[in-house]
């Protein structure tokens, strides 16, 4: 056989290593293929060639080949399919992370290679059809990535990117936290679904907003437009805007060497034009053992309200 099969042999949809074994291509050149570049693989034992564009009936389609009929989606391969890719890990989307899929708590565990699995208390009311897979509503998922994941920058996070979608609102995400009660994960989600936001951009901005909460500072907005002659031209991460207070975060995909001319004028604008007061923070400064964004963020809001009661004494 020619050791180099044009994709040509394969199907033009998501597939799985049997059917590639059918068509005369088998593993080992499904990784050769894969390192070319010619195919990705979506899910552990499912590939799909490079040019097909990713979509959500795409991903149902590949999920569909794996998952068994009486199992439900969940967490974030819920929010995958949801299109809140917010909600994986930093990375993850580079990956093939496992399917979380579950039974109801009365229907047996699941025990399957590509899963992350298990059994759950669950409603009907939770769980929808999407494209032919059975996945938990975008509330319930948002509330079960509130208090299942392994940190609270990963549960705000999560929170946050389903927030986004817009298909539900903050206060109906608070009024479902109580159904938990005396459930794993809780006590942390109580706190957390009263910080969660759709305003925020990426998991490093959620991260960034849980320092904020924990230096005891209120609430604050987020992505505040900065208007020039009634027109948008920016938006600060967050902050609050009557305390002329900001904070960013600059990711290195967002925010790369390109970009930093552009930040720093800006910042420097609003300094010098608007008097607003901005600190900016990378991974270094919000993550790790040796973070500082706590303490950062109390020393600019101290000296930030200083100034304004500066200002409200010479007014």
């Amino acid at each position: 056989m020619d050791p180099h099969p044009t994709l040509t042999i394969l199907p033009t949809r998501p597939f799985t290593i049997a059917e590639a074994d059918d068509s005369g291509v088998d593993r080992t050149q499904l990784s050769r293929l894969t390192a070319d570049g010619q195919l990705r693989r979506m899910l552990n034992g499912v590939y799909v060639p490079a040019h097909v564009a990713d979509s959500i009936v795409l991903r149902c389609e590949a999920l569909s080949l794996v998952v068994p009929a009486d199992v439900f989606i969940c967490d974030r391969t819920a929010a995958w399919l949801h299109g809140a890719t917010g909600a994986l890990a930093p990375g993850e989307h580079l990956g093939v992370p496992l399917i979380s899929m579950f039974r109801a708590s009365d229907a047996g565990r699941l025990r399957n290679p590509v899963a992350a699995s298990g059994e759950r208390r669950i409603r009907p009311s939770d769980v929808m059809e999407l494209h032919g897979l059975r996945v938990t509503t975008p509330l319930r998922t948002a509330l079960d990535l509130g208090r299942l994941q392994r940190t609270a920058d990963l549960r705000l996070a999560g929170m946050d990117a389903m927030l986004r979608l817009g298909l539900f609102t903050h206060d109906e995400l608070l009024a479902e936290v109580r159904r938990f009660d005396r459930q794993r994960g809780v006590v942390l989600l109580r706190e957390l679904a009263l910080r969660a936001d759709g305003g925020a951009a990426s998991f490093g901005e959620s991260a960034l907003r849980n320092r904020w909460w924990d230096a005891g500072l209120p609430r604050p907005q987020t992505q505040i437009p900065v208007e020039v002659d009634g027109v948008a031209w920016f938006f600060l991460d967050m902050g609050l805007e009557e305390w002329l207070l900001a904070a960013e975060y600059d990711g290195v995909e967002w925010h790369g060497a390109e970009q930093a001319a552009h930040d720093e004028s800006r910042r420097a604008w609003m300094a010098s034009e608007r008097t607003w007061q901005i600190e900016v923070f990378v991974k270094r400064h919000v993550f790790g053992h040796h973070q500082e964004a706590e303490q950062r963020l109390r020393r600019t809001a101290a000296a930030a309200r200083a100034r304004l009661e500066r200002r409200r004494t010479f007014t």
